[in-house]
């Protein structure tokens, strides 16, 4: 008997409620692991049938048959382990399991212990948690089964231990954000520490959504060492060989970890592709305002879906300068998209002269800059509906956080890639964008932000700096931190509450955004459920 116990990783984007889509993926998978990679075993992530989060598809009453039937047309696979993540009921409910399946036949069950209820999760809605260790054996190994959370927890690797394990498998829907990569590593490599098992996780990939799933896979040593590691936003077929007498991975390719602005980037660049291309819109629109917001919104578009199907549109009114002009076509030029100017002059006065009677006796205020924003989305949403293109809205987390948007406006449209970027992010992967290939003009991240609503308008005459904007809303948003703790940590105190103040004011606003990619452990959608009508005030 071979001393090495061959095993996949298999790193799928799947697409949630496709059940039979899904099923057909891993049939695939399974035959390509077994017949290519001479694999004995192979894990897919948490969830695989149905994909990841299913959220109240779970309660529909065929889902559970429908699972069933997945699993029976699985039977044709022979000769390969399959360990895969599915909905089932148990004893006193559904539950979010992992089932080993062996020539057509589940050989062994375990469902998740830790149901998470936090942030974007929302498990304990759905699923029963489970009680007991799974363990089961293949090519002499003992092997436990976890799921996602489990190994968040010493618990459950102690359990697996306790019952004679001499690996973990952990099958996981874990999701993006700028910091998981690092806790990741640490969660695990403690749960290795602890009982010197090694680890076998293995993640899910792609967007859903506001989520994106970003794949390392990755294979640890008990020692805590990482012997294997997949690509990070790739999918694929990753072999991994368990040596099987010194219980340990060999040292196989470990992928490279992406720096901080590149995983940043792709995830963003992953979040609008499969929304788009999951959702079946042909391409998207755009307007492309000379700004910095709406170029790296461009460029992200273009390297997620190709120049052919994004279109951009320049719609000037008076006040844009010819600088926004001159650089909104260079980009478009060097991108080589569909690029179109259409003023939006004769729309605002035609506006103008039918309010005129409203108006009368006011002075012009912000509803004069609102108009030109709602002309703008008047115009993006018709070619929308003409072309069948969805329309990319192009705001960013600072401006989100504080209201500083229009509805119906610059707000219109199906999908976000920069609403949970704080401002002072988009320039840093504005450049770390043209650092791949120059595609945004200099010009558009060196001058001042501005929205070009009024004369000489630029965005710090109504808002602090961005530093220090961004940092009052990151504690205030993402750390909860109160009002004087931030004032405490050293910014001004009339500063900072009106900051708060806008934060607070502005959920209407935000409740009717668009869904967005998130990056941040705390962005403005599922893991951020503020009341809309509130006494709330911000203080200690």
């Amino acid at each position: 008997m071979s001393a090495k116990l061959n095993i996949v990783m298999a790193q799928l984007n799947l697409k949630v409620g496709d059940i039979d889509g899904n099923t057909q993926r891993v049939i695939e998978s399974a035959e390509e692991a077994r017949d290519q990679h001479q694999a004995d075993l192979v894990v897919f992530p948490e969830l695989t049938l149905c994909g990841y989060p299913p959220e109240d598809l779970l309660l529909r009453p065929s889902m559970v048959l429908r699972i069933e039937q997945a699993v029976s047309k699985l039977s044709v696979i022979k000769g390969i382990d399959l360990v895969i993540g599915l909905p089932a009921m148990g004893a006193h409910g559904l539950e979010n399991q992992a089932v080993v399946l062996r020539d057509g036949q589940v050989v062994a069950r375990y469902a998740k212990q830790h149901l998470p209820n936090y942030q974007v999760f929302d498990e304990k809605r759905y699923f029963m948690p489970g009680q007991k260790p799974c363990v089961f054996e293949c090519k002499g190994v003992i092997l436990a089964l976890t799921v996602c959370e489990d190994l968040w927890y010493p618990s459950s690797a102690q359990q697996a231990s306790d019952a004679g394990a001499e690996l973990i498998l952990s099958l996981n829907a874990s999701p993006f954000h700028k910091d998981k990569q690092s806790i990741r590593y640490q969660t695990i490599r403690s749960r290795c520490l602890e009982t010197g098992l090694p680890v076998l996780y293995v993640n899910l990939l792609g967007g859903q959504d506001e989520l994106v799933f970003d794949g390392g896979s990755f294979a640890m040593n008990g020692n805590g060492q990482i012997a294997a590691r997949a690509d990070y936003f790739a999918e694929g077929l990753y072999k991994t060989r368990f040596d099987t007498l010194d219980k340990a991975f060999d040292q196989e390719d470990v992928a490279e970890l992406p720096g901080f602005h590149e995983r940043v980037y792709k995830a963003l660049v992953t979040g609008v592709r499969d929304y788009v291309n999951k959702n079946g819109f042909k391409g998207v629109v755009l307007g492309l305002s000379g700004g910095i917001d709406s170029a790296l919104t461009l460029a992200i578009a273009t390297d997620a879906l190709g120049a052919e199907r994004v279109q951009a549109v320049m719609m000037p009114f008076r006040y844009t300068s010819n600088m926004s002009l001159e650089d909104a076509r260079e980009e478009a030029d060097i991108l080589g998209v569909d690029y179109s100017v259409m003023p939006i002059e004769p729309m605002f006065d035609a506006f103008m002269e039918t309010l005129s009677a409203q108006f009368e006796n006011t002075q012009k205020d912000t509803t004069e800059e609102n108009l030109q924003s709602r002309c703008r989305g008047v115009m993006l949403m018709a070619i929308s509906n003409k072309k069948g293109y969805m329309v990319l809205t192009t705001g960013n987390k600072s401006e989100m956080a504080v209201g500083y948007a229009t509805l119906y406006g610059d707000m219109c449209g199906g999908y976000n890639a920069l609403k949970d970027v704080p401002k002072t992010l988009v320039f840093e992967l504005s450049e770390y964008r043209n650092s791949l290939g120059y595609v945004i003009p200099q010009r558009v991240i060196d001058r001042p932000p501005s929205a070009e609503l009024a004369p000489d308008q630029v965005d710090e005459d109504s808002l602090p700096s961005y530093d220090e904007l961004d940092r009052i809303i990151e504690m205030y948003v993402e750390e909860d931190k109160s009002a004087e703790a931030i004032i405490e940590s050293g910014f001004d105190r009339d500063t900072v509450y009106r900051v708060l103040r806008l934060i607070d004011v502005n959920e209407f606003k935000r409740r009717q955004a668009v869904v967005g990619v998130r990056i941040t452990p705390r962005g403005f959608g599922r893991d951020r459920r503020y009341p809309i009508t509130n006494g709330w005030r911000p203080g200690i």
